[in-house]
């Protein structure tokens, strides 16, 4: 008797479950999505995806990613389809408008409607223009903004010209904001952008002028600090920053991918003395940090290197600039 007892209730649990399955089957949940980070941001395009982690009891049907300008984008929106099934998937998101910030997140469909992952935004690039009407492109690293090009004005944001000098002397003798451009050539200044003295970037000597566009600075040193980390640390990260190739950068460009996008070049530099190097083989960069009065931090990258290096430089030197947007 107890053993029809027991075969009776493994019946009724076997029942049991069986119901609880149809019941699901015939009322599935909604899916379980994340939004994938997005990268490789361009001027139109971008690189997103997400993460199906469960299908909510029934195949998932359609997924894929959607955006808009607005917040809480949905499949009203743009947006596109990536298949079906669960696991992570990959969206390539194109017809962008360059210098606008979007909001995005992933979605997946099943019998029981839509769910969408966590909502993420991004900018994508852009252009800006200086105060002698140069166009720069710029590329976002992580949460920073920063310039594809060195700078290459010779006139501040409000349109005042920065002093040129050129001989070897007066470049020596200089404590006043200065600008050249390598072995007084004017194709290095078109290809390489440039030197500006430490001067002709600080506001208490170039009378609160920025030299770079409106709404954008020259780079502190923890800023630059910063996107090195990003990047994985100062080991790691040249060769993440550097034009690959040896159209600019002599052999053998170690490590070189440029997978940022930040495309530095070997701009060289002016030494205090006003003597010219490096050019083709390091580049150099200011930070707006001193260390001391007449000393300000810089950073180097060179061509036999994938190392990137912080440096403590006289104020008279000649370097590089990159803008970095305002926050």
């Amino acid at each position: 008797m107890k053993d029809i007892f027991r075969i009776s209730g493994i019946i009724v649990l076997l029942l049991l479950i069986l119901a609880i399955y149809s019941c699901k089957k015939d009322n599935p949940g909604l899916p379980a999505i994340s939004t994938a980070t997005v990268t490789d941001i361009g001027f139109t395009t971008a690189i997103s995806g997400g993460n199906i982690t469960n299908d909510g009891g029934a195949p998932v049907v359609s997924r894929g990613v959607c955006w808009n300008t607005s917040g809480a984008p949905t499949t009203e929106n743009e947006n596109t389809i990536d298949g079906s099934g669960s696991g992570s998937f990959s969206s390539k998101i194109t017809q962008l408008t360059p210098n606008t910030l979007y909001y995005l997140r992933a979605y997946a469909t099943n019998r029981a409607g839509t769910a969408y992952g966590n909502q993420i935004s991004f900018m994508t690039s852009g252009t800006i223009i200086d105060g002698e009407g140069n166009v720069y492109n710029t590329i976002i690293i992580g949460a920073q903004t920063w310039m594809k090009e060195n700078l290459k004005t010779t006139k501040y944001s409000d349109g005042t010209a920065i002093p040129l000098f050129t001989g070897r002397l007066e470049w020596y003798y200089l404590i006043s904001p200065g600008y050249c451009y390598y072995d007084n050539m004017v194709n290095n200044l078109a290809s390489y952008g440039a030197l500006y003295n430490w001067y002709a970037l600080d506001a208490a000597n170039n009378g609160n002028r920025n030299v770079c566009p409106a709404g954008w600075h020259v780079p502190t040193d923890a800023e630059w600090a910063t996107l090195i980390s990003y990047l994985g640390g100062d080991s790691a990260a040249a060769g993440k920053l550097i034009e690959t190739g040896e159209s600019h950068w002599l052999s053998p460009n170690t490590g070189a991918t440029n997978e940022t996008g930040f495309t530095a070049l070997p701009g060289g530099g002016r030494d205090y003395n006003g003597a010219y190097y490096d050019i083709d083989r390091y580049g150099h960069w200011w930070s707006s940090t001193e260390f001391v009065e007449g000393g300000a931090w810089s950073w180097y990258m060179g061509n036999d290197t994938s190392r990137v290096y912080e440096q403590r430089r006289f104020e008279q030197d000649g370097f590089s600039v990159r803008c970095i947007k305002n926050k």
